[in-house]
């Protein structure tokens, strides 16, 4: 019998299954049963135990890794696992013309606000994964993935771009205003964006449109925008309760529902027993039964050991690397003759 495919992305936060793109995008399209793939998922927020290196990565049932998300979608398609197969020719051609869409006009604005803005960068981003990330990675992981994505925000932009950075913010935000109202005109008043049934486009946008949606940013001008389509918000909290309710009810029982409040949608009001009292003490959590996206670690030891030593030989080479440690080689002996002595005896002198 062959061995389950395994998926490893980031962890989730702001009440979303993860806090990153790339891993929303390829774990709503897999584990959100829009194709029905099996996989054992791991959320983890320390690339160095993906079988990569970086996140998200696929372990596909024969031993082959795969860490590029479009490559991911291409292998689960071949095995079967795709959520167009009742898609009409057109329908496929929207798809892929949505698709590009998304890519051309909003991922460099969503790339922008969370990597490049440094209000949200600092107060956000950085913070999440600073407190996410075991030591040491948490001190130099965030700048060296900001650095990532402002490279690949330059090969989005391409070469035509303005060389005056408010000139390119204004416009790339132009266009993303522009097409966040396309989104909602499209999507109208139905469930999904072909009908009933979820297809790959609504992961795509779901993706998109829930990170920025989520987060509290102090720098939000497209976010403020999003959240006056109420449609579009509505569409997201259908996906977020319908998929994954377990990550959803994590973020109401911490007392916030930024969803349901800016869709304006009713949604079920909290158990009592979650509501804050000052007066009684707060019980302790419940322990409930690992489900199939929990992760089953039977060298626990072996791995926090490994993960010590990594760090360690992580926080070296980083010394050595930025100078902060030099290696010098001692010069070799060599016989004293007089005038060498006639030296060092006034070095000693001074």
């Amino acid at each position: 019998m062959a061995a389950p495919m395994e998926l490893f992305c980031w962890s989730g936060g702001w009440g979303l299954p993860s806090v990153d793109l790339d891993s929303l995008a390829v774990l709503v399209r897999t584990y959100a049963r829009f194709t029905g793939a099996p996989l054992k998922v791991h959320k983890i927020s320390n690339p160095w135990r993906s079988p990569s290196g970086t996140l998200p990565a696929l372990r596909t049932s024969h031993g082959e890794v795969i860490s590029v998300p479009h490559k991911i979608i291409t292998h689960l398609r071949k095995e079967k696992y795709n959520a167009d197969y009742d898609l009409s020719a057109r329908q496929g051609a929207d798809t892929l013309a949505f698709m590009s869409l998304l890519e051309e006009k909003l991922l460099p604005v969503l790339i922008h606000t969370f990597w490049v803005d440094s209000k949200n960068f600092v107060e956000v981003t950085r913070k999440w994964y600073a407190e996410a990330l075991p030591f040491p990675l948490n001190f130099f992981l965030p700048g060296r993935m900001q650095r990532l994505h402002m490279e690949r925000l330059q090969l989005l932009c391409g070469e035509h771009r303005p060389e005056d950075e408010e000139a390119l913010e204004k416009e790339l935000y132009q266009e993303a205003l522009e097409c966040l109202t396309l989104l909602a005109q499209r999507l109208g008043s139905h469930r999904f964006f072909f009908g009933d049934a979820p297809a790959s486009l609504d992961a795509f946008v779901f993706s998109y449109l829930a990170l920025l949606l989520q987060a509290k940013l102090p720098s939000g001008k497209l976010q403020a925008h999003l959240r006056g389509l109420p449609n579009l918000c509505a569409y997201c909290t259908h996906i977020l309760s319908l998929y994954f309710p377990w990550d959803g009810g994590k973020a109401r029982r911490r007392g916030h529902w930024p969803l349901g409040q800016w869709a304006g949608v009713q949604e079920r009001a909290p158990p009592p027993t979650f509501l804050p009292c000052p007066s009684a003490e707060v019980p302790p959590p419940r322990q409930t039964p690992a489900g199939p996206e929990t992760e089953e670690e039977p060298y626990r030891r072996r791995n926090q050991i490994l993960s010590v030593l990594a760090g360690l030989a992580a926080m070296v080479g980083y010394a050595l690397l930025s100078g902060i440690v030099s290696i010098q080689r001692a010069a070799p002996a060599r016989t004293p003759d007089t005038r060498a002595l006639g030296m060092a005896e006034e070095d000693e002198e001074e």
